[in-house]
């Protein structure tokens, strides 16, 4: 992307947000007849996702081969990915039991808003089972991209196993993702629409800015919480790029137009587009990031993580209800589980907390507190896990070339 491009979708992005929320404040009935254009640009974005992933893998993979360096990525990704989903969630924790934001409320179970949405209770056997699905068409029709991952990985693992047989289907997946990745180029032009009509016409479904500032005054000492936690994860993960690799605040600059297109879009697979985009123009190697962003988008939810660890506390806050130490451990290690099976789409955190609330006994309706401002936290916590993938692919490539040499 030329760099004349780069700066009209960033400023531009920029302003939509800022313009979104004060159209949906003060032009209510407008912001919601153009809802359709940001979800006519949010389609488009997921249109490319399944052939976009599914190449980005398989090239990917197949050139990390070609320098014997697959092995060591996948095993510095998962390590990383698995350690900054536990601190991400050791600091909700923290954060949540120094400023109790939910210890003045004082509810009895039934009397919160009830949660009127999918009260199956997950088990942790879901998550290994939405790793492998019975039918692959199926999975890429619901978004599921986790098995589509699993499944790209053993395809590239069998292409590279035929000696050399399959050289061809590697140069074509190869072409492929360029080919998607310039479709992906020209989508990107239309983020400023896209973002604009998204932000504004969710800030106009909550009733423009009075009902906005309604909902967040119900309960604002959680969203302040949430907010505080994933801002000094942010902090944590940038100091982690300044100390491991060689980038710097630069990085943040080109990574802007991802952030906010998360921030716009709420959704980590939409984003992954711009976000392979963004780490190659910031100098990742394309092998690396076709690896590790695509992974992350589906198993790294930082955010989602810290969020689902500071929601549940405040529930039992709010209905008087002390956790142990050894239960708060239970909801540590059930949270870093639960976010790792987290699709990558608006508001699966929902879905995964009724598994950490069940783990520790708490009652489900108590999610009827967070559905009014779920939406607002979805969009912040959606930002921080596209951070967290994007800190990982820089990491991942600067200690996969330091083991390389250390070999040499």
């Amino acid at each position: 992307m030329k760099r004349s491009q780069h700066t009209f979708i960033l400023w531009g992005t920029f302003l939509s947000v800022i313009l979104g929320l004060l159209s949906g404040g003060f032009f209510i009935e407008t912001s919601l007849k153009i809802q359709w254009i940001g979800q006519l640009f949010l389609n488009a974005l997921k249109m490319t996702i399944i052939p976009l992933i599914f190449s980005a893998v398989v090239s990917g993979i197949c050139n990390l081969n070609r320098n014997s360096n697959f092995g060591i990525t996948g095993f510095i990704t998962v390590t990383y990915y698995t350690v900054t989903t536990s601190i991400a969630v050791l600091i909700g924790l923290i954060c949540v039991n120094l400023l109790e934001p939910g210890r003045g409320l004082k509810l009895n179970i039934n009397e919160s808003n009830q949660y009127n949405g999918n009260n199956e209770v997950l088990s942790f056997s879901d998550i290994p089972l939405s790793m492998v699905t019975d039918n692959l068409f199926k999975s890429a029709t619901n978004g599921e991209l986790l098995p589509i991952i699993i499944f790209g990985v053993l395809f590239a693992v069998a292409l590279l196993k035929v000696d050399g047989k399959a050289e061809r289907l590697i140069i074509f997946f190869g072409d492929i993702n360029t080919v998607m990745m310039q479709i992906v180029s020209w989508i990107m032009l239309l983020t400023p629409i896209g973002v604009f009509a998204l932000v504004s016409s969710r800030v106009a479904e909550a009733g423009g800015l009075e009902g906005f500032s309604d909902e967040i005054k119900a309960v604002g000492q959680y969203v302040a919480c949430v907010i505080f936690g994933l801002a000094i994860h942010f902090f944590f993960l940038f100091l982690v790029l300044k100390k491991i690799t060689t980038y710097g605040i630069l990085y943040i600059k080109f990574l802007l137009r991802a952030l906010l297109t998360a921030f716009g879009t709420a959704s980590s697979s939409a984003t992954l587009p711009t976000s392979l985009a963004c780490t190659n123009e910031a100098g990742v190697n394309p092998s690396t990031s076709k690896f590790v962003l695509p992974l992350g988008a589906t198993i790294n939810m930082d955010g989602t993580a810290l969020y689902e660890a500071v929601a549940v506390m405040f529930i039992a806050q709010a209905y008087g209800i002390e956790l142990s130490i050894g239960q708060q451990v239970i909801v540590f290690i059930t949270a870093t589980l639960a976010a790792i099976g987290a699709a990558g789409i608006p508001q699966a955190g929902l879905v995964t907390m009724v598994l950490v609330l069940t783990a520790v006994n708490l009652p489900l309706e108590g999610v009827g507190l967070l559905l009014a401002v779920d939406w607002f936290l979805d969009r912040f916590r959606t930002t921080i896990n596209v951070w967290g993938d994007s800190v990982g692919a820089a990491v991942v490539e600067q200690m996969t070339q330091q083991k390389n040499k250390i070999k040499g």
